[in-house]
């Protein structure tokens, strides 16, 4: 797909998703009407607040005490901080939707590649908006300056569900956009990624992955993490900041739980895996074009979703509706996304290098085919055409 092609969708896309966050956020004041607690219940209007604040323009979410001194300039601050989120939102997006557009355009089975791929990268440019305007968001604070890492692992921490949600409306979107800007174009040709190539490729990402969700995750490691720094004053706890960068789990042995739960959540765990290899596999040979940044970006995507199926199925065997409410249910969706971050770049990295030693993905197919793209279906090569021999002429 041509640049300009692709520049439509990825604005569209932007756009949307930025004015859906501002919605959301704009709606919970909502919240506080009276009567709103008795139709959804005390817990739901909780955790529904906790989803909606980090978006709402309301100088009350920064904490500032509107009779304390200065209180006018904390406001402003927190104003400042929110436009610089909306804007890095937008901007992140678009940087992301315009690689992912060009890289996996909607023709030619493609589309509910980009379409997944859409969709997680709506919480990953959530979480890099928040990250980038945190340090205006901790400025307003009135006790801002005290405990700095720590306050900033919990505002990256703080996107929420509900960034889930607004970019699966702004993927399917996003998409229905790009399916028009490209009608009447002809599909660009699918790599021929051997099987053997893709398979070690996906593997090597995946054990990239499995380092922090298997390894760096365990309660032991998780905790030396946390606690090795034991630092004081301005930068005390730097093991906060590093918790939401490296960890996208947390488990322990079976001891500490009923045997039959842990089972599940290990079930959980292992989705993650399976679907973070099954995506790297397809994922060289869906690509137009295979780039760092494209396998960097689709395995960031990919564990999203691997992060996102382990959730549904976590909430699907969760008991708790009764006590918490429904709204808890969806409570941990597009949570580790910063850790998705720093391990979804290196696996596309790792993943990148394999095929290269491997060989794969080195060249188009003759034909503008791919020959079989890493999924095992090998495209059969044309027979050679052996014109007739004219007889000599006498």
């Amino acid at each position: 797909m041509a640049y300009r092609r692709a520049v439509i969708p990825a604005v569209f896309g932007g756009l949307l998703i930025t004015l859906l966050m501002w919605w959301a956020g704009a709606s919970a004041e909502a919240l506080q009407l009276r009567g709103s607690t008795g139709v959804l219940g005390i817990d739901s209007v909780n955790e529904l607040r906790s989803w909606l604040a980090p978006w709402s323009y309301d100088a009350s979410t920064a904490s500032v005490d509107p009779g304390a001194v200065g209180a006018t300039r904390y406001a402003d601050l927190y104003r400042t901080a929110m436009q610089i989120r909306f804007t890095a939102l937008f901007g992140v997006f678009v940087a992301g939707a315009l690689l992912l557009v060009r890289r996996l355009p909607p023709t030619r089975g493609r589309t509910p590649a980009l379409l997944l791929a859409l969709w997680a990268w709506g919480p990953v440019a959530c979480t890099l908006a928040v990250t980038l305007s945190a340090p205006w968001l901790l400025a307003s604070r009135e006790h801002g300056s005290f405990r700095i890492l720590p306050q900033l692992a919990s505002v990256i921490s703080s996107s929420g569900p509900v960034a889930v949600f607004a970019g699966l409306l702004t993927a399917a979107l996003t998409v229905l956009v790009a399916r028009v800007t490209v009608k009447g174009e002809a599909p660009p040709p699918r790599r021929a990624v051997p099987p053997r190539a893709a398979r070690v490729a996906a593997s090597v990402g995946t054990a990239v992955v499995a380092v922090s969700l298997v390894v760096l995750s365990y309660v032991s490691v998780a905790g030396r993490i946390q606690t090795s720094f034991s630092g004081r004053g301005l930068l005390s706890e730097p093991g906060d900041l590093l918790r939401e960068w490296l960890l996208l789990g947390s488990w322990a042995g079976p001891s500490t739980a009923p045997l039959g739960d842990w089972l599940l959540y290990r079930a959980a765990d292992l989705l993650t895996l399976a679907v973070v290899w099954w995506s790297l596999r397809l994922l060289p040979g869906l690509l137009t074009r295979i780039t760092v940044p494209a396998m960097a970006v689709g395995a960031v995507c990919a564990i999203l979703l691997g992060l996102l199926a382990s959730e549904l199925l976590r909430t699907v065997a969760d008991d708790t509706v009764t006590v918490w409410g429904p709204v808890h249910l969806f409570s941990g969706l597009g949570s580790n996304v910063p850790a998705a971050l720093t391990f979804g770049v290196l696996a596309g990295t790792a993943a990148f290098a394999a095929l290269r030693l491997t060989g794969g993905g080195e060249g188009d197919h003759p034909d503008g085919n791919r020959g079989d793209g890493g999924d095992g279906n090998a495209a059969k090569s044309p027979e050679p055409q052996i014109s007739p021999v004219s007889p000599p002429q006498a």
